[in-house]
């Protein structure tokens, strides 16, 4: 087999690949055989037709299905035999295919760059350094009891935050729709759970207040009957509420878990649990840190393909969270270009480092990593199986473990300042 490669433009290869004829004849020649064994043909009992009448009425099919088979593993002998690494599959541009011809054909693809890694010693990181207090328990707790408030009637007239409860019946043109009616329904002002205008319609409106309100529903919105139609929906105002903390009894303790030793270990259990997202806070700041400063001492030609192929992933996920189901609807990709780039090159580098240190998977890392996934569950031990038995959903888990190897390895080399804060701060928290 004859091949020949030519550097185009940046990562991008041209390989030339010739498979000589008597090769491609002797694969179709043994395909052949085995096809005669089976096939049925009119006039000779089954597996008994001679091989030249088999291969007058099938020799041109099954040609071409040799040479689609040949065209792939050519290319993977090629690539070997070349010593290249493709970073994702090529284009192919057939030159000669015909019966009794050398297969030739060229095959157009990235490479994936030559790495060398640089400055992995004594990468600076700065480490963030808090602690829990007291005064930080007692806001989390206050917090705690703002997201379970008890609903108090009221008879002023309502504002953001307050609860009130409706009933409501919506048309367009006069005609009723599936989904425009509602009673006794409970609407929190500004959590935006209804559509902006119906939210602002309801402000200022006071208990047995009757409004009208028209609204235009979005032309992506979900339900599609409504999508971009302008309905008027009649609203009467049954009550207004509004929020008032609950006490720090043993019934708000029991509605976080806690049956026994009442506020205080409730506290004790808030306290941990910051301690436990203050660790992964501090952890996840020294991880991008490290990961920034390797990215800029290591600087890669990005396959174009690895970056495209990234940047539809970040918009499909983006569509997902967003809600959108739409294809044509896809937030655009100029937005995630830096991010599937940095995604790209870190790939890359972190690979290499495994590769390089021969740094070997951690299967009790795996099955803690797997524990944390699940504990989101309310049937962590169904979803644990279901995971062990999605082959690509455990793949991706031992990635992430394996990235997290290659970081601690880095931050084991690293050199540390520490740098103050509180836990708010670091937190982000009641801000």
């Amino acid at each position: 087999m004859m091949v020949s490669v030519q550097s185009t433009k940046g990562l991008e290869r041209r390989m030339e690949v010739q498979v000589p004829a008597a090769r491609v004849e002797q694969a179709v020649d043994e395909r052949l055989r085995d096809f005669s064994r089976t096939v049925r043909l009119k006039g000779f009992r089954p597996g008994k037709a001679p091989i030249k009448v088999v291969r007058q009425q099938f020799g041109s099919q099954i040609h071409r299905e040799v040479v689609s088979e040949l065209l792939q593993s050519s290319f993977s002998e090629a690539v070997t035999q070349e010593k290249l690494s493709p970073a994702g599959g090529p284009r192919i541009e057939p030159i000669s295919t015909g019966e009794g011809q050398d297969l030739k054909y060229a095959a157009i693809f990235e490479v994936l760059p030559e790495i060398k890694l640089n400055g992995l010693d004594g990468l600076s990181v700065a480490r963030p350094v808090a602690a829990v207090t007291e005064e930080d328990i007692d806001a989390m707790i206050d917090s705690l009891r703002k997201q379970r408030p008890n609903w108090k009637p009221v008879t002023r007239t309502a504002g953001e935050g307050d609860r009130v409860i409706v009933d409501f019946a919506g048309t367009i043109d006069g005609v009723a729709f599936d989904g425009g009616k509602a009673e006794g329904a409970r609407i929190v002002l500004g959590e935006g759970r209804m559509l902006p205008e119906f939210e602002k319609g309801l402000v200022g409106q006071g208990p047995g207040a009757e409004v009208s309100v028209e609204i235009r529903f979005p032309d992506d919105y979900h339900g599609k009957a409504v999508a971009g139609k302008t309905a008027i929906f009649k609203i009467t105002v049954k009550a207004v509420e509004e929020p008032e903390a609950p006490a720090l009894d043993e019934a708000f303790c029991a509605a976080f878990g806690v049956a026994e030793g009442g506020i205080e270990k409730l506290r004790q259990d808030v306290a941990d649990n910051m301690r436990r997202e203050l660790e992964q806070t501090v952890r996840t700041r020294l991880k991008g840190q490290v990961l920034d400063r390797l990215l800029a001492a290591n600087p890669l030609e990005l396959p174009a393909s690895l970056v495209e192929a990234q940047i539809r992933e970040l918009q499909i996920e983006a569509a997902r969270r967003m809600g959108v189901r739409d294809a044509t609807k896809i937030p655009p990709r100029e937005p995630f270009v830096d991010a599937a780039k940095r995604r790209v090159a870190l790939g890359l580098l972190v690979s290499e480092i495994i590769k390089s240190q021969k740094i070997q998977l951690d299967r009790a890392k795996v099955d803690t990593r797997l524990e944390e996934v699940v504990s989101a569950y309310d049937n962590p031990q169904e979803i644990m199986h279901a995971y062990r038995d999605n082959q690509e959903a455990m793949n991706q888990i031992r990635s992430l473990v394996m990235e997290d190897q290659a970081v601690d390895w880095l931050l084991e080399r690293a050199k540390f300042s520490e740098k103050p804060t509180t836990f708010k701060e670091l937190m982000k928290f009641g801000s």
